[in-house]
């Protein structure tokens, strides 16, 4: 028999959890107007700014006022932007402005928003794999997340040499002195490419598997007249290199592949003796505690829903376990990497940083 206080219970539980269903809608549908205010330049326009019309914020952006109103009223509406009805302005308060202007203080929002969009962009084939299994289409996938780099480039710059080169004392002094590089997943290479520009007296290469993304990437370094980069459509799995390279990178790239210990036991073939291995991954841990305590976790949950889609057959361990920080290590280990360590960074609230050295030659 019911009671009315058990009823009454699941009255106040249904109610309270269709605020917040409410409360999601109205999140999602923010969360994608950020992205596109990012990507429309709308919040640089407004962080210059100190109030300002719809006209004159639209012509600043070189947008469509029409557009950049209705985007204006979701802003202030979902308590972004603040609105002066009486000089009909708008205001981005600095400490908005701080979080969403990329400015290398903080971790990057503005690329954690656009994750929301290349979802929806994927959400057809996620369905399809939900109903008849994976893989996504895995290039589809990379030039979405190519696109995503793209779109971010100047913040991806910034933390690369304000927080991960700096991991490694003395690795930009040793850049700029000259070393060999590889990095494997280059998609269309601007940050390979930046990093050339940078250091002109070391050599860099850019493996992709994708011959749409390597082609790209070979023609933005033409015209740009980058002569100390090269780029290979190769299957990153198949490296074959022997004592070739002073460092390599991989950046976001280990749990998308299909095959990561036979990778890892060719980066650390082609590295050169102490040669260093820089990986960026996702800050997934075995343990479902520990990735709760992540301030992104909800996202970095569907980040790895993503890309075990795209492939459905990547190796596992004995347990089904998939890829994970644990596994990283346990496999970095295995392959034969020494002084490995692992890295939280104050810009990149979802991933870690691996650095890793091959051992020395053994002395005769």
């Amino acid at each position: 028999m019911t009671t009315d206080t058990a009823f009454t219970f699941g009255w106040e539980t249904t109610a309270h959890f269709e605020c917040r269903l409410q409360e999601m809608i109205n999140q999602g549908s923010l969360t994608l107007m950020l992205s596109i205010g990012y990507r429309t330049g709308l919040f640089e326009v407004l962080g210059t700014l100190d109030a300002a019309s719809c006209e004159e914020i639209a012509e600043r952006a070189g947008l469509k006022p029409q557009y950049v109103k209705d985007w204006l009223e979701v802003m202030t509406t979902g308590g972004i932007l603040e609105h002066d009805s009486l000089f009909q302005t708008y205001r981005l308060p600095a400490e908005q402005a701080a979080l969403l202007l990329q400015r290398g203080r903080t971790h990057s929002y503005a690329t954690s928003v656009q994750w929301v969009s290349l979802s929806g962009k994927l959400e057809d084939e996620i369905v399809t794999c939900f109903r008849e299994g994976g893989p996504l289409p895995s290039d589809l996938f990379t030039q979405l997340q190519s696109q995503l780099a793209e779109d971010n480039s100047v913040s991806i710059m910034n933390g690369l040499f304000q927080h991960v080169l700096p991991l490694v004392p003395s690795l930009i002094m040793q850049l700029c002195e000259g070393r060999d590089v590889l990095d494997l997943g280059c998609g269309c290479g601007n940050t390979l490419i930046e990093l050339a520009r940078m250091f002109p007296a070391s050599r860099f290469s850019g493996y992709d598997s994708s011959s749409t993304l390597i082609e790209k990437a070979r023609r933005t370094a033409e015209e740009e007249q980058i002569e100390n980069v090269t780029f290979i459509q190769r299957e990153l799995s198949e490296i074959h290199a022997i004592d070739a390279f002073d460092l390599v990178t991989a950046f976001d790239v280990l749990q998308d592949q299909a095959q990561p210990f036979r990778i890892l036991d060719q980066v650390l073939t082609a590295l050169r003796p102490e040669g260093l291995f820089l990986m960026q991954d996702l800050a997934r841990s075995r343990s479902r505690e520990i990735n709760l305590q992540n301030p992104l976790s909800t996202l970095m949950f569907s980040l790895s829903c993503l890309r075990s889609m795209v492939n459905a057959e990547q190796d596992q361990t004995a347990d089904g376990s998939r890829w994970c920080q644990e596994i990283a290590l346990q496999t970095l280990q295995e392959a034969g990497f020494t002084s490995i360590d692992v890295h939280t960074l104050p810009h990149d609230l979802v991933n870690d940083y691996y650095v890793a050295r091959k051992p020395p030659r053994p002395v005769a």
